[in-house]
């Protein structure tokens, strides 16, 4: 890539000369040659002194403190005596400030508008007496969260100076304080059910949206934080899905559309189990959008018999589609054995077995079964081989030597470890290399005869099997918005303090995410492959830039640009129906830097 350089393009139309400036960079072309890439667009500079094509352009004079009309002129060309409002560009001294992230934060702010989330918050987070706005403040929270998440701290210390927020948000600020970023989230837990139903509604307008099945699962999030917590607190030691049972969390519960929308989340204490969680989900769905025939789509370890039993008796009665243990799988067994077997579709066949007021439904599916066995075939090749490494090893080991080297080969095959059975030299100053191991061929069967298949319960007696299954894989939404959250949102670990702030957090990590599924939901009717990330990273690649000219009367004009857009953003630009913006107008000022028009 070499220097940028200024590079003059001329277009001959109606007879008349028209000479446009852009800033280009060379860079190697596919096939090795040098090509001119262009990277800022800067208009036309007149280059001719014939008076009817003289080319004015509108620039903000920070002297007067309003726009102006004037004419350009490069140094090397004569001003007509008939132009007064004349500037003569010195082209040649030109530079180049402050590059900075444009195009990823555009679209947040459009996708933020998409949701009307602006007249939304407008009505609940007015600006203090001091001028501060909150609202452009949880907007700006949010966009960080999604496009570069970290620290409210590194926020205010680094990121805000890297983006060009404040030129779409209109706030002209060097730095964000970092006490008002904070301040920020105090404000926000009250409008929480509010938010609920305002978004309910924008995913209906958006994407036609239907709440007729819901996807409900938990996960949880671990803290950086020193416990013992005050009474009540929610942050408590509990089965820790994040692999760090040292740390304290809270257990987040989300319910969602089939397609991701999200449509409430709570926020519960860290030791909660997940089959307490259910009933108080129920009424909370039911209180923010009233009673509606709606199917309930789980994971085994969430409703309880009882539980079950609840929504089979309310009225109307509640639908639900969970999994099963394998014990019941056990139980019904024989029963299942006798019935024939139905197609739901190419490679999935299922069973149906009515009993009292539910439908079992017993699925196999070869792709699953594949899967699975393989996985399986995998962890039990590479522990048989460790397992005669440590017979044929030529060092002599002690027997308690050995149950740790047995121990280290268990955590990698996890319950495949099961079908294998060891005796173990009962002399412990016996050579290790005495042990002996055998497969458990009985429930090695029982195992590869289960593979691919498992057992759906449900009350929708009368519903199609092939669309029971359908809704079962849906629950792997559900699961993509828990890891949306974790890994591309940062939600975890959390650093604050304060309990109110842990559930801001949360809250704001929560608009990030329907941010990130309002876009999925536009690319998924244009390319279904093609993630939110993916378009974000995309359009990060439009950076802004200011371009300082000197002038010959010792001001400055200062050019505000986003770089031009490659064939690959236009394309989505295109498909997407979006409009990039008006370039800023130039602003010609005192040497030294660009103003701000007053707002």
């Amino acid at each position: 890539m070499g220097k940028p350089f200024l590079h003059a393009h001329h277009r001959f139309k109606n007879g008349k000369d028209h000479c446009y400036w852009s800033l280009v960079e060379k860079v190697r072309g596919p096939h090795d040659q040098w090509v001119q890439r262009p990277i800022l667009y800067l208009g036309e500079i007149n280059d001719r002194q014939k008076a009817a094509w003289i080319r004015t352009i509108g620039v903000f004079d920070t002297d007067r403190q309003a726009f102006t009309q004037r004419a350009l002129f490069p140094l090397q060309r004569e001003v007509p005596a008939h132009v007064t409002d004349a500037v003569q560009v010195r082209l040649s001294e030109f530079s180049v400030q402050r590059p900075r992230q444009w195009g990823a934060c555009w679209v947040a702010c459009l996708l933020w508008q998409q949701l009307n989330l602006d007249a939304f918050w407008s009505q609940r987070l007015s600006a203090s007496r001091e001028g501060t706005d909150w609202k452009s403040l949880l907007q700006v929270l949010t966009i960080y969260r999604l496009l570069d998440p970290g620290s409210e701290w590194r926020l205010h210390r680094q990121w805000w100076a890297g983006t060009a927020l404040d030129e779409l948000l209109g706030l002209h600020l060097p730095v964000l304080d970092k006490d008002c970023l904070y301040r920020t989230l105090d404000k926000l837990l009250a409008h929480r059910d509010a938010l609920f139903q305002h978004l309910r509604g924008r995913w209906q307008d958006l994407f036609g949206a239907r709440f007729d099945v819901l996807l409900y699962d938990l996960t949880s999030t671990h803290f950086e934080s020193d416990p013992p917590f005050p009474e009540g607190d929610k942050r408590r030691f509990g089965y820790s899905r994040d692999q760090r049972p040292d740390c304290v969390q809270v257990i987040i519960a989300l319910v969602v559309t089939p397609e991701g929308y999200p449509l409430a989340y709570e926020v519960l204490p860290g030791n909660t189990r997940d089959k307490t969680t259910l009933q108080a989900f129920l009424e909370r769905i039911e209180k923010l959008y009233g009673k509606a025939r709606r199917v309930w789509v789980m994971d085994r370890g969430i409703p309880t018999e009882a539980a079950l039993e609840a929504m089979r008796a309310s009225d109307p009665p509640i639908q639900y589609l969970v999994g099963t243990p394998k014990g019941r799988l056990s139980k019904l067994e024989r029963e299942l054995l006798d019935l024939p077997w139905q197609s739901a579709r190419p490679q999935v066949r299922v069973k149906r077995l009515p009993q009292d007021q539910e439908l079992y439904v017993f699925i196999q599916s070869e792709d699953r079964l594949k899967k699975e066995r393989g996985i399986r075939l995998r962890k039990l090749r590479e522990l048989v081989k460790r397992l005669k490494g440590l017979q044929q090893r030529q060092q002599k080991l002690s027997r308690d030597e050995l149950l740790v080297a047995v121990g280290q080969a268990q955590e990698p095959a996890g319950r495949v470890f099961d079908l294998v059975e060891i005796h173990w030299p009962e002399d412990p100053q016996a050579d290790a290399r005495t042990f002996t191991f055998r497969l458990r061929r009985a429930k090695y069967r029982v195992w590869r005869r289960r593979e691919g298949r498992y057992l759906l319960r449900t009350n929708l007696r009368e519903s199609d099997p092939k669309v029971l299954w359908e809704y079962d894989l849906q629950l792997v939404e559900v699961e993509g918005a828990f890891k949306l959250l974790k890994d591309d949102l940062a939600v975890r670990p959390i650093f604050h303090q304060k309990e109110s702030r842990v559930e801001a957090h949360i809250f704001v990590a929560f608009l990030a995410y329907c941010l990130s599924v309002t876009l999925r939901g536009q690319l998924r009717k244009l390319a279904g492959g093609l993630t939110s990330r993916a378009v974000l990273e995309k359009f990060a690649a439009i950076q802004m830039v200011d371009a300082h000219f000197p002038t010959t009367d010792g001001r400055e004009l200062g050019f505000r640009r986003y770089t031009q857009p490659e064939k690959d953003q236009k394309i989505l630009l295109a498909q997407l129906g979006w409009e990039l913006p008006e370039q800023p107008p130039p602003r010609i000022t005192a040497a030294g830097g660009l103003e701000e028009p007053a707002l």
